[in-house]
């Protein structure tokens, strides 16, 4: 079954299999050209390149094929050129226990143990059809020898094994083995070249900055000064806002040896310290060239930008470099800063000290293990890039981690050994270490700060106590941050420590915190009866009694400003506000001090009923959905047809299936299903769930039938979509105008968005019988824009055109990214780089270079790596309004709990700050922007395929596979 890809190997490298000695300059030259596009030999010296041409050996072998086993002694080291390789360890003699630790893929290298006569310390056997280059013991050590440093790259220490001695105290920062990658994720070369461009541009601008200094009667040649270099690159680009992001700038270039601190410093500082370019290392180097000065002028945007993208990362890691001790408080702040954002990490507490937390990198993946199953536990672990295997003697790989997860801590809490071996599976992984002592010391920190309640015998309020930042709170500076416990005892806590003499805008984050989040732990049906009994009785003291007042009215007071018009869809929230101003205005004509706070009461009194949305909302074109209004909506039957029923919008779907077997005069049990445009994709809604109407794909209709029926319902023909693109239409539309006319109607669906929609989202709609209506229609206006870009190209027959196409959507990208419309810029990237578009690579080649640039820039921008580390850093720099990337604000559904993890309470309050930030200003029509209704018609009503397979079958008669 594999011999086509046989012949077609055995085509590629029939050169290989030619004796070394009988092998010709062309056949060589020939050999060098393949393997120069393998992964692991891209940074190779030609020459060394040149002597593996003359000396390796080609292997062809089928899947299944044992290489060599575990024990065996060494006579061959191998790279991996095509297929793949299963590394099989065993923990006994007998090889049929053997367990899959990870798989060796193209660009591998395997079988290092020749260079010492050391057993194998696996087995490896193909997975698949697989082509390796082969070289022989005597010529690898020959080869090793020659170019240890260059070679180092392809090895790595034994399977099971890291380091030895465990970790050296004075090294805070690892690295096994140099990657044929840079830490970057960005090829050295491309880092190299920014290096020459900044001296090129430097030199051709301002030559006096790299000159001899003097500096203790030494003389260093050829130098810059740290504080010069910041000062010239805040001048050059507008990309860089503070000197802190410039250093992180030149940390790159540092890092990857393109520049030098003359005393082989490893961190760049904004002083007066000398640094060197790797060019000015050797005596008397050349000036640039006129050419050569254009050239690095012309890219000089280019290459900032570039370093700009990746220099926050080199920042952090040259913080976490320092040794704890040399951390500044300002190193400090931005290490939590960043650790907040680390899923492992999210809930750190603002007491536990982040300079006990070191910086690893490992380089090499399949053959390091970071430590092995039955080991003493040393340290605790987590991934801030790549991934790695658990492994259990017996069972193989059991789970794999990615970014954010953490591993280690079962060993150090229970001081047990290791449960497991952790190895790694791709290359160039980053890691954040916590050594056992700093550990238990911060298990010990935690405990020592945490004040907890018990109610018979059980905990209701956790308190931390930690620095305050307001020293009139209280005289020993300390404050206590609510961290867990019941909704009851944490509301009553707030009442408690509610300070009467600030203003209503200054109340405690927490509080806002908890007002916002109520409704997941304790509804408006519980809250208002208990806010009614927190008043205080008659038989207290009357200054008690009016502390506890006022405390209340504020709290409710915060509680209608935020919830507001959802507060109209409760009948006990409003029957609630009516009883309480009663009672209050009762209250004040016996205490005088109430009628204070009386007119703002009867403010939101007034409001809340008569209509609430007939303020700012009125002036918005789109008006939010409500979970009480009332929609038409149609349901189809198995044969087609359809009948329309009226029904609320939070309607379930017992409700729903109920008014369709009304007018349908049906008895039968009927099933309500989610068809997808597919066919095969049918989704039988449960009774239960609400809302259903908004939750549909883009093509996608609802179905009813008789259970019997359910196989053979069929998509209809609209689902299918368009059979041929709108170019015609919307060619000879502005980019402009159309990316504009996209982000008013964007900010019209995103202004629609309640908070709250976050929140239900977020622990699920049936939890509060809520709709998340407008929520959903903002994130499928999001796959509507990405699918449209996809089935735009892929109806487009012609190449020519396809390439205007992909122009237009770089363009109207860049567009929507001025206007600070990121969801709909996001949607556009993403779109074009599904893998229906991104196959064609003949239209992409036609693509000018100019707008390649753009597309790998924007693209950037969608870096998953720290949480979408460069998404925030670009949001950080916009001002309001904007319209965010809502997909990355939204989580995973989670079921409320009883006992109320605050922490978690703050990541969800913290994500609706968010959306307010970027809502608070309005998004007001351009003055100098046309009414172009053609153009507004048409952005809101683009019809698309969903198919995914659909979209590919297309682009494969647009461009068929190459063979």
């Amino acid at each position: 079954c594999h011999f086509p890809h046989q012949m077609y190997a055995q085509i590629q490298c029939e050169w290989l299999n030619i004796a070394p000695a009988e092998r010709s300059g062309e056949d060589v030259d020939i050999i060098l050209a393949r393997l120069k596009r393998v992964k692991a030999f891209e940074r190779f010296h030609p020459s060394l390149l040149q002597q593996i041409c003359l000396c390796g050996y080609y292997e062809c072998l089928e899947r299944g094929v044992t290489l060599y086993r575990q024990g065996d002694i060494g006579t061959s080291w191998y790279a991996v050129l095509s297929g793949s390789l299963d590394v099989k360890v065993s923990e006994t003699v007998n090889h049929q226990d053997a367990v899959t630790i990870c798989t060796l893929g193209i660009g591998t290298a395997f079988g290092e143990s020749i260079l010492d006569n050391t057993p194998r310390h696996a087995t490896i056997v193909t997975r698949e059809f697989s082509e390796l280059l082969r070289i022989d013991q005597r010529e690898f050590k020959s080869l090793w020898e020659k170019y240890r440093q260059c070679m180092a790259g392809l090895l790595a220490p034994s399977y099971g094994v890291m380091e030895s001695g465990g970790p050296s105290p004075d090294s805070e920062y690892k690295t096994i083995a140099p990657s044929v990658m840079s830490i970057y994720n960005v090829p050295s070369e491309k880092i190299m070249r920014a290096g020459k461009v900044l001296r090129d541009a430097i030199l051709s601008r301002a030559p006096h900055i790299i000159r001899d200094r003097k500096y203790h009667l030494k003389t260093y040649r050829q130098c810059c000064v740290g504080t010069e270099l910041v000062d010239w690159q805040m001048q050059q680009s507008s990309c860089v806002h503070t000197r802190i992001q410039a250093v992180g700038m030149w940390q790159v270039l540092l890092e990857e040896g393109v520049l030098n601190h003359v005393d082989q410093e490893l961190t760049f500082q904004d002083k007066y310290l000398f640094y060197r370019f790797l060019d000015d290392e050797q005596e008397d180097a050349p000036l640039p060239t006129e050419e050569e000065a254009r050239e690095s002028n012309e890219e000089l945007q280019d290459t900032l930008l570039l370093l700009s993208q990746i220099g926050p990362d080199a920042h952090m890691r040259m913080i976490l470099r320092k040794q704890p001790g040399q951390r500044t408080a300002d190193d400090l702040e931005i290490i939590y800063e960043e650790l907040l954002h680390i899923k492992a990490l999210s809930h750190l507490s603002t007491t536990v000290s982040t300079d006990s937390v070191t910086f690893i990198i490992h380089c090499r993946p399949y053959t390091v293990a970071l430590f092995n199953q039955g080991e003493e536990g040393t340290s605790w672990y987590i991934i801030l890039k790549g991934s790695v295997n658990v492994v259990i003697y017996g069972k193989g790989v059991v789970c794999t981690l990615h970014e954010g997860d953490d591993f280690g801590k079962l060993a150090l809490v229970n001081d047990a050994p290791r449960a497991a071996s952790i190895v790694l599976r791709e290359d160039n992984c980053h890691f954040l270490r916590v050594d056992k002592e700093d550990f238990n010391r911060i298990l010990k920190d935690v405990e020592a700060n945490t004040v907890r309640l018990k109610e018979h015998y059980q905990d209701v309020l956790v308190l931390e106590k930690s620095p305050s930042s307001n020293s009139t709170t209280s005289s020993s500076h300390y404050k206590y941050t609510v961290m867990s416990g019941t909704p009851e005892k944490i509301l009553e806590h707030f009442l408690e420590m509610m300070r009467l003499d600030s203003h209503l805008n200054e109340s405690d984050p927490a509080l806002d915190d908890f007002v916002l989040m109520h409704c997941v732990f304790i509804p408006n049906s519980q809250l208002c009866p208990v806010l009614m009994a927190s008043q205080g009785s008659e038989q207290e003291r009357l200054d008690y009694t009016l502390n506890n007042k006022r405390r209340v009215i504020r709290l409710v007071l915060q509680w209608a400003s935020v919830h507001g018009d959802h507060l109209q869809e409760e009948d006990a929230s409003l029957a609630f506000l009516e009883e309480f101003f009663v009672s209050v205005s009762d209250d004040a004509r016996v205490i005088p001090a109430l009628k204070y706070q009386l007119p703002e009461l009867e403010k939101i009194h007034k409001v809340l009923l008569r209509q609430f949305s007939m303020g700012d909302e009125k002036l918005q074109k789109r008006q939010a959905i409500k979970s009480n209004d009332e929609i038409l909506f149609k349901v189809y039957c198995s044969d087609h047809t359809y009948t329309t029923i009226r029904v609320p919008m939070a309607a379930s779907v017992r409700e729903v299936i109920s008014a369709v077997a009304d007018k349908l005069g049906s008895a039968e049990d009927l099933l309500l299903v989610n068809l997808s445009s597919a066919g095969g994709e049918k989704v039988v809604l449960k009774p239960n769930d609400i809302s259903v109407f908004s939750t549909l794909s883009i093509n996608g209709r609802l179905f009813v039938c008789p259970g019997d029926q359910l196989d053979s319902l069929m998509p209809l023909p609209e689902q299918e979509g368009p059979s041929t693109g709108s170019l015609g239409s919307f060619e000879l539309m502005s980019s402009k105008d159309l990316a504009y006319q996209m982000t008013l109607y964007d900010w019209e669906l995103f202004h629609c968005v309640h908070e709250h929609e976050l929140i239900y989202y977020t622990f699920g709609r049936q939890n509060f019988k809520k709709t998340t209506a407008n929520m959903d229609l903002f994130l499928r206006r999001f796959n509507e824009i990405q699918l449209w870009v996809i089935t735009e190209i892929c109806l487009c027959a012609q190449l020519s055109k396809r390439v205007q196409l992909l122009k237009k959507f770089i363009k109207i990208a860049a567009h929507c990214k001025e206007y600070k419309n990121l969801n709909s810029f996001f949607a556009i990237i993403m779109g074009m780089s599904n893998p229906a578009v991104s196959r064609l690579s003949q239209t992409w080649e036609k693509l000018p270079s100019k707008f390649k640039k753009f597309y790998s820039e924007f693209e950037s921008l969608m870096d998953p790596s720290r949480n979408h580390r460069a998404y925030r850093l670009t949001v950080a720099k916009l001002d309001p309004p904007i319209i965010p990337f809502m997909p990355l604000l939204i989580k995973g559904q989670c079921s409320p709990t009883h006992f109320f993890f605050f922490f978690f309470q703050r990541m969800i309050a913290n994500t609706v700050r968010i959306v307010r930030h970027c809502r608070s200003l309005p998004f007001k029509p351009s003055q100098t922007s046309k009414n172009h209704p053609d153009v507004r018609s048409y952005v809101r009503q683009l019809t698309v395929i969903d198919n995914q397979r659909t979209l590919s079958q297309f682009s494969h008669r647009l461009e068929p596979r190459r063979t």
